[in-house]
């Protein structure tokens, strides 16, 4: 059963007002003057009150703070990772389609082997390689910015396969397309036919893959995180305050509701901006191909 117009609108609207918070948190805590590392163990636990709406975590730390902390590092991760790993596939994808052959032929069964793999698992075995024993200076390997960079670099490498396999079943149609062959009698270059008259007609498969993409990311990030094999504390996210939670899920359990409550919102969010991007962008909408 489909949900309504006004649900959806409703959902879309709390996970775009929610990113835009969390992506301003800095400048929102910095003139609310509070600190998310502040810590306060004569107000540890304490209940929602003026001075901290959502009360405060195990170490008196301003749970609302830490939430829009957490969420932006969440977030700036799977954008990031999602845009790379649409790059990626819209590269190969468009490269496979328009060559063909056995270039084709060898790219979609690398692609098919990557999507073969038991995802999870893989990234729970990569995030918990130790930087410091690849040769990686100690300094570097334990910053928050390492781990941050290596969740982003993960989570990329093994999340392009769907655009691939959208981008190449694109240019397939496309490449037979007058407009393309037109492009190509009059001597355009390959790179220039896939870049200036394909990947352009190919950007609803790309655009509702990578909205999807996001919200796929950010629920791996949150749960390498709670494994502890993501982002590690002080650093915030959403996926190690769960794991700071789970000991205290019975005499605090808003400790571990907010920030499930925003993955599920963040993600449902996203799901829903894909399935619109999909209605607005197929050819039954009127969607018209640019030459």
């Amino acid at each position: 059963m489909s949900i309504a117009r006004p649900a959806l609108a409703a959902i879309a609207a709390l996970g775009t007002s929610l990113a835009l918070a969390c992506l301003a948190a800095p400048w929102i805590l910095t003139l609310a003057g509070i600190d998310p590392t502040e810590t306060d163990l004569l107000n540890r636990l304490a209940g929602p009150s003026a001075a901290h709406p959502l009360g405060t975590d195990d170490l008196g730390r301003d749970l609302l703070a830490r939430l829009l902390d957490g969420g932006r590092v969440s977030i700036v991760v799977g954008l990031t990772a999602a845009v790379i790993a649409a790059t990626i596939g819209s590269v190969l994808g468009v490269v496979a389609g328009y060559f063909g052959g056995r270039f084709d032929a060898v790219l979609m069964r690398f692609t098919d082997g990557v999507i073969a793999l038991p995802l999870l698992a893989v990234l729970i075995v990569l995030a918990a390689i130790d930087l410091g024993k690849l040769g990686i200076p100690e300094e570097i390997a334990r910053s928050p910015e390492a781990g941050l960079a290596r969740i982003v670099v993960i989570t990329a490498a093994f999340g392009w396969t769907t655009v691939a396999r959208l981008v190449r079943a694109a240019t397939l149609s496309l490449k037979t397309r007058d407009f393309v062959r037109a492009a190509i009698a009059l001597g355009a270059s390959p790179w220039r036919v896939m870049l200036v008259h394909i990947l352009p007609n190919a950007l609803s498969p790309i655009l509702v893959a990578t909205a999807l993409a996001l919200g796929e990311v950010i629920k791996f990030e949150s749960v390498l995180s709670f494994l502890g094999l993501g982002i590690q504390p002080p650093t915030p996210s959403w996926g190690n305050m769960l794991t700071n939670a789970q000991e205290l899920i019975w005499t605090a359990p808003h400790l571990a509701l907010w920030p499930g409550l925003l993955i599920l919102a963040t993600v449902a969010s996203c799901n829903i901006l894909a399935d619109a991007l999909a209605d607005r962008l197929s050819p039954r909408g009127g969607a018209r191909p640019s030459s």
